[in-house]
């Protein structure tokens, strides 16, 4: 399991990369940031699980 600064240095990342996307395009990385993280999971129901459990309170 990944530590907590582990954690804060992937979401660094992913804050700065989304920023240098062009908004028109950032579905289509988000999807492909998606595909290759569950191809190295390997683990098609822990994907969906995961995909299932980020769609939770979004509004919150």
């Amino acid at each position: 399991m990944m530590t907590p600064a582990g954690l804060e240095t992937v979401y660094e990342t992913m804050a700065e990369q989304l920023d240098a996307i062009a908004p028109d395009k950032r579905e289509l990385f988000m999807a492909k940031l998606v595909l290759l993280l569950s191809h190295d999971l390997a683990d098609a129901a822990r994907v969906r699980s995961l995909i299932r459990e980020a769609a939770e309170n979004l509004d919150a």
